[in-house]
């Protein structure tokens, strides 16, 4: 065999392992995703509203009305989805607004659902516009109306379709079209999660990993984890590493500490990126507001996960403020930093 041939051969077997390893990641997402409202920790008034409605159309025999989940990433939209399924007693099917690139491909998935299944299209804001047009009808009447042919042989056929409900997912709802968020029935917004909240959660999933962890190292992810579940566990998971391989097995509060700032995770739960951002702010930019798209290159991330991503959590804890001018360090940034503060005349309004 060749060099190139055995180079080849080596970087088609990384990949194979890597795919095996992302796929086992998937499959503990999976197993650790809560199937029931009772099982799902957090979000108690939305879960409140939801069991009423759910209890409801299960006695009527009816679907449930269409729900949209908006909310940051990471807080459990998509696992609510296949809740509400699960509580319906019916089939979940998911996609996502991208991938739905033609009105075909909608008829498609609204002709293969059964009766009062879920359809989740986590994105909903991503829509194309025409596909859009023909989820309106879908929505209200449950029908779509089909063209077929071209020119004046074309003809409009309608398609009856079987009561279903749809789950629409966006983090950023200000980009749905009136149209189509006056079309969702119910309209929850999912916050992030308390201290106690993720507790909770790491606790079950460590359960459920079958870790060994303290009430205190659970504490001490769930501190770092910026209010988010899908971070939580994944903290959980490269903790339940690290303890294994340089530790007993056992997550404390000590070792988890340990973990996380090996992993580049501070005690507050900013990570690498999240500190970037800020000594961007502070010491390149000299804590002068700066544009959106400077920052992203400057930082060499883009600029929709900078502002889906990492900026919610840094305005939450008062590190970063959107002026008119762009993007600025708030005194609370140059404090955790340990940067000097700029003299106050820099800084109208801030400092």
């Amino acid at each position: 065999m060749s060099s190139w041939e055995s180079e080849d051969a080596l970087r088609q077997g990384e990949r194979l392992v890597a795919a095996e390893h992302t796929e086992d990641d998937l499959e503990i997402d999976r197993t650790l995703r809560p199937r029931t409202l009772d099982e799902y920790l957090g979000q108690e008034t939305v879960k409140a509203s939801l069991a009423v409605l759910i209890e409801a159309a299960r006695a009527r025999h009816e679907p449930l009305d269409h729900v949209l989940l908006s909310g940051p990433p990471g807080l459990g939209k998509t696992t609510l989805a296949g809740v509400i399924a699960n509580e319906l007693g019916v089939t979940v099917r998911t996609t996502s607004g991208p991938a739905i690139e033609r009105p075909g491909d909608l008829a498609a998935i609204l002709t293969n659902l059964e009766e009062r299944d879920v359809l989740f299209i986590d994105e909903i804001h991503r829509l194309n516009r025409v596909v859009e047009e023909v989820l309106y009808p879908a929505m209200e009447d449950f029908a779509i109306d089909i063209v077929i042919g071209k020119g004046p042989a074309a003809r409009s056929l309608r398609l009856d379709l079987p009561r279903f409900t749809l789950v629409g997912a966006t983090t950023r709802t200000g980009l749905l079209t009136s149209p189509l968020r006056d079309r969702f029935g119910m309209s929850f917004r999912l916050d992030y999660y308390a201290p106690g909240e993720l507790a909770a959660i790491v606790r079950r999933s460590a359960a459920i990993l079958g870790v060994r962890i303290s009430d205190d190292g659970a504490n001490e992810i769930a501190r770092r984890s910026r209010g988010t579940p899908r971070l939580a566990n994944r903290l959980l998971k490269r903790v339940r590493d690290y303890a294994q391989v340089r530790h007993d097995g056992v997550i404390t509060e000590d070792v988890a500490a340990e973990a996380l700032a090996f992993f580049e995770v501070d005690h507050i739960g900013l990570d690498k990126m999240d500190v970037a951002i800020l000594q961007a702010l502070t010491t390149t930019f000299r804590g002068r507001p700066v544009g959106l798209g400077t920052l992203a290159a400057a930082v060499g991330e883009e600029p929709d996960t900078i502002e889906d991503v990492y900026e919610p959590y840094l305005l939450q804890l008062g590190m970063l403020a959107r002026t008119p001018k762009g993007r600025q360090a708030t005194p609370l940034a140059f404090e955790h930093l340990g940067v000097s503060v700029p003299g106050a005349g820099s800084q109208p309004g801030l400092f």
